[in-house]
Formats: C-alpha cells, structure tokens, sequence
C-alpha cells in the first residue's frame, strides 16, 4: 500500500487551483505574463494542508504587476518583490530571479530578472520549496525532485549543501526548524554540513533577531524538542543561547527518583509539555530550571542516601532568562511575561491552604497570569519523565485541579485583590487626618492585608476605624 500511495503521488502532474487563486493567475494570462504559485503553499498542498500564504512568481516586473493590479505595495521592490491586495486577500508577488553573492550572509549582492521559472526554483533553498504550479492550468514544475522528498519526509538542499548554507547563515536554522514543524529528517550530508567551521561562522553572523524569529517558530512545532537537540548537536544553540551548556550532564536524579533527566533535556520535554498555541508558555518551559547549574548543591543523608538540591533555582533561572530574552531582542512584555512566570512557577497548593493564602498567591503572581502558571507547573510534571500529564495521575495534578477551583471560586465573589479594590482610598485616609506620603502607604497596606485575611473587613467604616487606631497607637 505505501509503494502504491508513493507511486500514485509521484505520478500526480496536475493540482486543483483554488478558484480565487485562478482568478488571480488569470489577470497575468490576459496581460501575456505567466503566473506560478510557488513556496510553502505548494509545499502544504503536497502535504494536505490548508495553504494559508499565496506567493506567487512571473515574469512580469515589479512595474507591469503595478499596472496590473489597482492596490500594491512595494514590500520588497529593490528584489522584484511586491504585494497585491486581491479580494481581501494579501498576495506576494516576486518577478523570476537570480542571485549571485551573499557577501552579508544574507542579502544577495546582485539580483537579476530571470527568463524562466525553472531557474527562479534554483535560487530556492530546499527542493520541498523549490516546485511551483502554474496558475493557468495548475500544472506541477518539480526541476528538483521536491515531490518526491516531500513524499519521503526528507530536507535536502537545492544543489550542494554549503553553498546554500553559506549564501545565507539562517539556512541551517530553517532546516531544523522545518524538520521539527513537519516531523520530515533532513538528510544526512545536509545535515552534516551544518556542524562545519565554515557553515558555524556564517550562522554566527545572522542577526540575533532572525535567530529569534525562528525560535519562536520553532516553539510551534509538536514537539520543540526535537529542533533544540539537533541545534545543540550542530553548534547551534551553543552560538546563540550558550547558557544551555551547563545544563547538559548537569544529573538531577538522586536516590529520592524525583527525576530521570539531566536539567538540559527535562528543560525541552517540559517545552514539549506546554501548550503548541502559548509560545510564550514554552518559552518559560524551555527556561525555568536554567538556573538549575549554579543552584545545584549535593549531601548525604543520615540514611546514606546521596540527595541533590537546587535551593532558589526559581531566582537564579529568571535571571538568566531575563538575560537571554534581552540579548535576543524580545520586547520587554514578552520578557517580563515569562520571567514572571519563572519566577514563580516553583509555587505547591496543597489543599490545607487557606482561602487567605490563595488570595495572597493570586495578589503575589496576578490572577492574570494563573492560566500561564498552571499550565506552566503542568509541562514541568510533563518534562519529569516525558510523558503526558492526565487527570487524577498524581496528588500533585489533583491538587492543581483543586486550585483552580479554588481560585474560580474566590474570583467569583470578586474580593477584594488589589489595593483599588479597596472600600477606602488615600483621599479617605488623607481627610481622617493622615498626612501624604510613606506613612499613608504603609496603612493603606494594613488595610490591604486585613482585608486579605477576610474580605468582610472591606466596608469603609471598618476599615476607616482600623486606620484611626493606627494613629492613635
């Protein structure tokens, strides 16, 4: 069955085009221009997905596709690229090309319009995004065998691997991350050429925000896992994140079983474990036990059993991450997001806390960033021992449950969780005869605590009467 699926794919010559997408082509065709869907689209049509992006070459130029057309943009005209505004939909238009030189490692020095598709396909990085369709009669060009490597899962270069990798230092980068969104291996003498001195210093000199970017793409894959390893392997990560070093071999299971891997590999299964749709979640998953190295203590118990501890690591890892994620240029949203939630993700409900407690967890960490946390905590139980958390698999999954609850519970009453949310305000204070300034702050903080322990001390009275007694004593 698998040779007949083969056979039966290979042999496809033709695709449907969507019929906006003729439509489209059709406005070239008119115009004496040819017109071919090219790119990832074409890529995800092979592989049954929904294309969601449309690229599309033609030996039209820039100039002809704006007379063509009644609204574009000139994105990227000094390449040959523009894009149309069709029909609600955006559509990135590149003349035929070739490129010759990549003395930045990434921009090519010269661009020259080119005559046919099929040598636009050869400038392209691998065979999978080297096939194009023609938009008249969705007939397939394949120069390079992209069909067939599709077919078998396989990541190769158009033509030989370290000239493609040297034209630009992101290349390697892409075939990872390609390898681990797809699930498709890259092969082997492609593979090996990324460890190569040569190919190591061009990715060196890629931006750091280009690396950035295709973490984040990467973080959308199935699993991240599998990209981040062979980042390590290749040289990659050590470039770019060299944190992560000290995390390899850095052995976290001692006599008590709490753990099965070294820091390194429980920090990406637990990037596994969070949610594909919260990037930033995985981002805090990949980093919450960084720290874990320069935390990491060792002893003996009376008993003989030998123990490791990693007192404070939750500090230790929020610094570095924030260290990491500022060198890559993350915003700083997205950086105090996620160093907020390594920052606390260390935090154990168990169900003898009282509601007072839980409202001094959701005032210490922010109610808004519970669903994060939670899910947090989860793909660290997940990274322990790579493998899913169910319900009811543990007393510390029943717990989160329990928590979760709790806190819906306590934020439906809506009590008070915030100094705003108080029946008093500094006015009041300042008009029972408080003067402005530090001491105010620090009543309307006892006010603020009183109420924590129980909200029904929230009435103006009450508390106008506590803040009395605290200038009296």
């Amino acid at each position: 069955m698998k040779l007949i699926n083969f056979i039966r794919f290979f042999l496809i010559k033709k695709i449907t085009i969507p019929a906006l997408l003729k439509e489209f082509g059709g406005v070239f065709e008119e115009a004496g221009y040819k017109a071919y869907l090219v790119g990832g689209a074409v890529r995800d049509i092979f592989l049954g997905k929904k294309a969601s992006d449309w690229d599309v070459a033609t030996n039209a130029t820039p100039q002809d596709v704006m007379k063509l057309f009644k609204f574009v943009v000139p994105t990227g005209i000094e390449h040959g690229t523009v894009t149309v505004h069709y029909k609600k939909h955006e559509i990135e238009v590149t003349t035929f090309r070739t490129e010759s030189g990549y003395s930045d490692g990434r921009h090519p020095d010269s661009v020259n319009y080119a005559a046919t598709i099929e040598e636009d396909l050869s400038r392209r990085d691998f065979t999978m995004n080297a096939i194009a369709v023609d938009l008249k009669n969705g007939r397939i060009v394949d120069p390079y065998g992209g069909k067939r490597d599709i077919q078998k899962k396989l990541i190769r270069t158009v033509g030989v691997p370290r000239e493609r990798f040297l034209e630009d230092g992101l290349r390697p980068i892409r075939a990872i991350r390609f390898s681990s969104q797809l699930e498709f291996k890259i092969e082997d003498k492609t593979y090996r050429e990324i460890s190569t001195e040569p190919v190591l210093k061009k990715i060196s000199g890629i931006s750091l925000e280009r690396f950035r970017d295709e973490l984040l793409k990467l973080l959308k894959a199935p699993k991240p896992s599998l990209g981040i390893k062979q980042m390590e392997e290749t040289g990659i990560l050590n470039i770019f994140i060299p944190e992560f070093t000290a995390c390899r071999n850095c052995i976290q299971s001692d006599d008590r079983g709490y753990h099965i891997f070294d820091v390194f590999d429980h920090n990406i299964y637990a990037c596994d474990g969070a949610p594909a749709a919260k990037p930033l979640v995985r981002l805090a998953a990949l980093f919450h036990d960084i720290g874990k190295p320069a935390a990491r203590t060792e002893n003996t118990t009376p008993e003989g059993l030998k123990v490791f501890h990693f007192f404070n690591h939750e500090a230790e890892s929020e610094k570095l991450a924030r260290k990491i994620m500022i060198r890559l240029k993350f915003s700083n949203a997205d950086t105090d997001h996620v160093c907020h939630l390594v920052k606390h993700h260390m935090f154990y409900y168990t169900p003898d806390w009282t509601d007072a407690a839980v409202r001094r967890f959701l005032v210490k960490v922010g109610s808004e960033n519970i669903p994060d946390l939670i899910d947090l905590r989860l793909a660290d139980m997940y990274g322990k021992y790579n493998q899913p958390v169910r319900l009811h698999d543990s007393a510390a999954c029943d717990n989160l449950i329990e928590f979760q609850e709790r806190i819906k519970a306590i934020e439906a009453k809506n009590q008070a969780l915030s100094l705003k949310d108080l029946a008093v305000n500094g006015k009041d204070l300042i008009g029972i005869g408080i003067p402005a300034g530090k001491q105010l702050g620090t009543i309307l903080n006892q006010l603020f605590e009183a109420v924590l322990e129980d909200p029904a001390m929230n009435d103006k009275e009450k508390l106008l009467e506590i803040a009395k007694k605290s200038i009296r004593d």
